[in-house]
């Protein structure tokens, strides 16, 4: 895989939700926080606001896309004067569009002007969070553009048509367009964050060929016997200028994030696979299982088969 892409797949757990929901004005509804996921609002047909007690009311149309990679709570409401007039959502709540449910909700209010929100949500598993995803503000707004962002438009019109109008084959297309979706906005994001003039920082990494090379190298083979060295052969660099640039960008240096990287895949593989640890540790680049298991506990401060342990008793719950 490409960076980018195991950035969501490590990060993401579960299936990811969505609901199809219209809202008649007046109308005003808070999304609570909820920690340990990242949603998103696509507004498909009338006009709403996007209210933050920490910046101006922000307008939003039809095409428009919210990300918010925190889980930050936020409210919509179709004018930035309307009173509440629905309870917060709440992940836990079935009767209300909150975001984690899969559902159609029509919420008839007092029978005004229309707006239609794909609201939805990924949960994520916040030991396994990519510290891509912890650099991204809190709400990403990719204004409608069908000129500038064909592919995220063609997303969000097949997305709002399942969505909308569930079919045979809806559970699986569903999540799969779901994960387009969250692919298209972070790329279309990295991707217009050098106009900014970012020098630093994983967006800037992202878009740096020499850097991209190396991170790919480790994604692609991360069992390779990776050097220093290696590493900047594969970035087209001396061993100096790589060390350098890959660590005022990504924030630590190449083989510090080749470990880390390990050992994320590795929680990954404990917590979603019954492999034996001297498999684990082949598959993250160890020969020796000691070895690995004195890495993992420095990394997640338990010994792999306790680590294993917990996070079966924690998904089967009391």
């Amino acid at each position: 895989m490409d960076v980018l892409s195991e950035v969501i797949t490590v990060a993401r757990t579960g299936r990811p939700r969505s609901a199809y929901v219209r809202w008649h004005a007046p109308w005003r509804q808070e999304f609570a926080s909820v920690p340990g996921s990242a949603g998103f609002q696509v507004i498909l047909e009338g006009s709403c606001w996007l209210l933050s007690p920490h910046a101006a009311p922000l307008p939003l149309g039809p095409g428009d896309v919210l990300f918010l990679p925190h889980g930050t709570g936020h409210t919509l409401a179709d004018d930035p004067a309307t009173a509440v007039t629905a309870p917060a959502c709440t992940p836990d709540d079935p009767e209300l569009p909150g975001p984690f449910m899969s559902d159609s909700v029509d919420r008839l209010g007092q029978g005004g002007p229309a707006t239609v929100v794909l609201c939805g949500a990924y949960q994520l598993d916040p030991s396994r969070t990519h510290p891509l995803l912890l650099t991204l503000p809190d709400v990403i707004h990719l204004p409608a553009d069908r000129n500038r962002h064909p592919e995220l438009h063609a997303a969000v019109q097949l997305l709002a048509s399942e969505v909308g109008n569930p079919r045979l084959g809806a559970t699986a297309i569903v999540p799969a367009l779901l994960d387009t979706l969250l692919m298209y906005v972070l790329r279309i994001w990295l991707a217009e964050q050098p106009a900014h003039g970012s020098t630093t920082g994983w967006a800037a990494a992202l878009n740096d060929p020499a850097v991209t090379a190396a991170l790919h190298a480790v994604h692609r083979d991360p069992t390779a016997p990776w050097t220093v060295a290696k590493l900047a052969a594969e970035a087209g660099l001396s061993r100096a200028a790589f060390a350098r640039r890959f660590t005022s960008m990504i924030g630590q240096p190449p083989l510090g994030y080749l470990t880390w990287w390990r050992m994320t895949t590795a929680a990954r593989l404990l917590q979603t696979t019954e492999a034996p640890l001297r498999s684990i540790a082949a598959q993250v680049g160890y020969t020796s299982e000691f070895a690995f298991a004195n890495a993992f506990k420095r990394r997640h401060g338990l010994a792999p088969g306790a680590y294993r342990r917990r996070e079966l008793n924690r998904l089967q719950g009391p």
